[in-house]
């Protein structure tokens, strides 16, 4: 049990599953925040949280002043990047369409990963789970809503949106490839913490400053988005750093994203009901699932 508890599937899973209960949070602070601002403060305090609970914080510093410029790279690209590209991108396109793209990152996470590690080419069975998955990601945002492409602008948003997922797939491969050993935790909290920092400054001129006061709705959404960014960000980066483990393959789990959102709406959400278009696409991302992990005994590592 223990072995299956610290497993590379059971954790990307687990992570996974964090990530899908995001939506319901942002949509509940961006009633009272604007939106870097909220998103500034939510990854500011992310990486408090893992640095409060990480405790060894003389030796935490000293691995941030020798990985300061490696630290501030990837929150540079996982914080202001991403998430610049990712909501300019979704205010640009319709939300069905918007959810798509993202939700089909898995895909361009593994075009990054075959230019640019050697060890992660792209192989028939991988783009056909892929392929798949994202087929799947397509019946079930169609199934729900319409896609209406009526402004010229969407083609940049749609762009945007493809750039987004590029640029998590460069800092992916990065985390996994980088050869100096800095703990996933300590990478985990200082990237959020510094990248939630600058994105804030970012957003002073852009957005102003809001300070509250806010609703213990808003608290409650905050610290809930601050802690799975914590908690799934330290599994992911833990997981890229792990022998054997491939960029591309781990990112197929991310499929699940969807399935979990789609699922958590039917239990929370007055009036959401499964319906055989939904249920369609989540067996199409089962299929993904089973294809990409099929393997020999041999190869199979978890």
């Amino acid at each position: 049990m223990k072995n299956f508890i610290r497993s590379t599937t059971f954790l990307a899973i687990v992570a996974s599953l964090l990530w899908s209960t995001a939506f319901a949070g942002i949509k509940i602070g961006l009633q009272y925040h604007t939106p870097l601002q909220f998103a500034a403060c939510r990854f500011t305090l992310a990486g408090i949280m893992v640095m409060v609970i990480y405790r060894q914080w003389g030796f935490y510093w000293r691995e941030v002043r020798r990985e300061w410029r490696f630290i501030l790279t990837i929150g540079f690209i996982q914080v202001i990047v991403q998430y610049g590209l990712f909501y300019t991108g979704m205010n640009l396109v319709p939300a069905a369409l918007g959810a798509m793209i993202v939700g089909s990152s898995p895909l361009f996470v593994a075009l990054v990963s075959h230019f640019t590690h050697p060890d992660d080419r792209l192989t028939p069975v991988k783009t056909v789970s892929i392929l798949v998955g994202v087929a799947g990601i397509a019946i079930i945002t169609l199934g729900r809503q319409q896609v209406e492409m009526k402004n010229p602008l969407e083609w940049a948003g749609i762009l945007l949106l493809i750039l987004n997922n590029m640029a998590s797939g460069y800092s992916n491969v990065l985390v996994s490839k980088n050869p100096r050993p800095v703990s996933p935790i300590i990478l985990t909290s200082a990237s959020l913490f510094f990248g939630g920092m600058l994105l804030y400054l970012v957003s002073l001129p852009l957005e102003g400053f809001h300070g509250g006061p806010f609703p213990a709705t808003y608290w409650v959404a905050l610290f809930w988005l601050a802690f799975l960014s914590a908690s799934a960000f330290s599994i992911w980066y833990t997981l890229l750093k792990r022998p054997g483990v491939r960029v591309s393959e781990l990112n197929v789990w991310k499929f699940l994203i969807p399935v979990s959102g789609a699922a958590l709406s039917w239990m929370l959400i007055k009036g959401e009901k499964p319906d055989l278009i939904s249920i369609a696409g989540m067996l199409f991302i089962v299929a993904a699932l089973l294809l990409i992990n099929r393997k020999p005994v041999s190869r199979r590592k978890l």
